[in-house]
């Protein structure tokens, strides 16, 4: 096992963490209806059934024409063409144009046989009931969208691997696309140790703290895509944390324990999950902060985290290792953007050379945005809930002044 305190960077910890595990992909996968898949991370190409638009179809109000006959039409000069009648919407035109003939036609509507092009009714002008004229020159395709031009039939237009967007949800229903697969949700079962921790809904005696940790972590599982899962409150005791842990180990895709701060308590959780199989420790103890207790293993394939039993570590800790590992388990492809936006500190930053400081702050103003940041120790949970986000301090820095032009990484 590692000696504790061989610190490691955070991006070399996580990808020393992650190199034990089996190559990425989803752990499982479900059929859902799609349009219940919001938020979820398919499993298999989606392929369009048809082409979309499955018909030439109209993106202005105006007349169906053969671009042909309009050459040359202007203002002084117009081309008169006669009117064969009018596009019904949501039905197949029964018109077919011939030469030096119009339809009027709506946005959407159907192109008829003969026509391909459409001049917007602003260009035209009524001279009789069944004449117009067309004021200006059309070129072929032109206020017409073609068949295919959005997707053509059999192409991939979702990608295994993709977040499924609301603009996902609606182009699978233009397509017709009832069912998807999508990777199933990672079960991560939180386990929160502590003789001093009690349920939130219990009164604290003296030296007892309401259990913050399982409900914090258990709402990030969440909305990064995993089923959260807890198992109470359990003791600092050996046998009682080891029976929790395998049975964890046993039934989830991930296992996160939150311990006390002292040093027997990470003694306690590195001996229990030395327990769960091989190869079992791989990081103990990461260059960062908060969060330097962390532990990283891998017990049977099944990924297992010691967390920092202080709030605001377990939470920092938990978005910088457990949400990666959450996308790598649901088989999220590519490197989704942070949410994060652009400030400049109002204060100076001080760090430590050599470890990765994450810093929260409050954002002020609007688009000059200022970034001041909240300070507190790492076991006040307000002291994150007062902030809007995070500024990573980069190792090699020994702080950063005010001033300074940082990307703060939004809760």
């Amino acid at each position: 096992m590692p000696e504790f305190l061989s610190l490691l960077p955070p991006s070399e910890a996580l990808d020393r963490w992650l190199s034990y595990l089996p190559a990425a992909g989803p752990v499982r996968t479900e059929v859902l209806p799609a349009q219940a898949a919001l938020g979820r991370i398919l499993a298999a190409h989606a392929t369009a059934p048809e082409p979309l638009p499955a018909f030439p179809r109209s993106t202005v109000d105006g007349y169906a024409v053969r671009a042909a006959d309009t050459y040359g039409a202007g203002p002084s000069l117009p081309a008169y063409l006669t009117l064969a009648g009018e596009v019904p919407m949501g039905r197949a035109p029964e018109i077919r144009l011939g030469k030096a003939q119009a339809a009027l036609v709506h946005t959407g509507g159907m192109l008829p046989e003969g026509a391909d092009a459409v001049v917007m009714v602003e260009d035209t002008q009524a001279v009789r009931a069944d004449e117009v004229e067309i004021l200006r020159p059309m070129a072929v395709g032109q206020n017409v969208i073609p068949i295919g031009e959005d997707v053509q039939a059999g192409q991939i237009v979702l990608q295994a691997g993709q977040r499924v967007r609301p603009q996902e949800i609606g182009g699978m229903m233009a397509l017709g696309i009832r069912q998807v697969t999508v990777a199933a949700r990672p079960r991560v079962t939180i386990l929160s140790t502590g003789d001093e921790v009690i349920p939130p809904d219990a009164t604290p005696s003296p030296g007892q703290v309401r259990d913050v940790n399982s409900y914090t972590l258990a709402a990030l599982v969440e909305a990064s895509g995993g089923e959260p899962a807890t198992q109470g409150i359990l003791p600092d005791r050996y046998e009682a944390l080891l029976a929790a842990a395998r049975e964890a180990h046993a039934d989830s895709d991930v296992v996160l324990i939150t311990a006390g701060s002292s040093v027997s308590a990470r003694d306690l959780t590195a001996r229990v999950i030395g327990q769960l199989g091989p190869p079992g420790v791989v990081v103990h103890g990461v260059a960062i902060k908060p969060g330097k207790p962390t532990i990283l293993a891998v017990c049977g394939n099944i990924p297992v985290v010691g967390l920092p039993g202080n709030p605001v570590s377990a939470l920092v800790i938990a978005r910088v290792f457990v949400v990666p590992l959450l996308r790598r388990l649901l088989g999220q492809t590519g490197t989704p953007a942070e949410p994060s936006v652009r400030a400049r500190l109002t204060a100076n930053l001080a760090s430590e050379a050599g470890r990765e400081d994450y810093q929260p702050v409050r954002l002020t103003g609007g688009p000059g945005r200022q970034a001041e940041p909240i300070y507190g120790r790492s076991n006040l949970i307000f002291t994150l809930s007062r902030a809007d986000g995070l500024v990573r301090v980069p190792p090699e820095a020994t702080g950063l002044p005010a001033g300074t032009e940082v990307d703060v990484l939004l809760f």
